[in-house]
């Protein structure tokens, strides 16, 4: 260890010896509590897409901790997403300022998904129709028509 110019920095060094220490510790205790806890992403789904990222861990504590992670980017994406579906409920209708909408239920939209993921730097496009063409779903015209 080098010697310092005074007392203060050897009472520095010292204390952040014993907060790494610290630090050390509780990641310890932290990795071995993620081997009772079961995430609610599956660890076969995890150890699928990190060997597809060329990814390949045996240590099932390092899968646990990115399922623990992408659930929680993925709980964030979806309270954000609530935030902007709640602001676009609130805001004031101008077309029709008598008739304000009587159901209350929140309806998560893609434009709310849209919004929250761009926030997290995920640009979602989507085609502005789902189906494989505008007459899926509907009955073939008959002849008699």
């Amino acid at each position: 260890m080098m010697s310092g110019s005074g007392n203060s920095s050897g009472a520095a060094s010292t204390a952040g010896a014993d907060g790494r220490h610290d630090d050390d510790a509780a990641l310890t205790e932290f990795l071995s509590s993620l081997m009772d806890y079961t995430p609610t992403i599956p660890d076969e789904l995890v150890e699928h897409y990190l060997g597809r990222s060329g990814f390949n861990c045996p240590d099932l504590r390092l899968t646990r901790l990115v399922a623990v992670a992408a659930q929680k980017f993925i709980s964030d994406i979806a309270s954000d997403a609530l935030q902007h579906s709640k602001a676009r409920v609130a805001a004031p209708i101008k077309d029709n300022k008598s008739k304000q909408p009587k159901d209350k239920r929140l309806v998560l939209t893609m434009e709310d998904l849209s919004k929250a993921l761009r926030e997290y730097g995920v640009n979602l496009k989507h085609p502005e129709y789902f189906a494989d063409s505008p007459l899926t779903g509907t009955d073939p015209p008959t002849r008699e028509e």
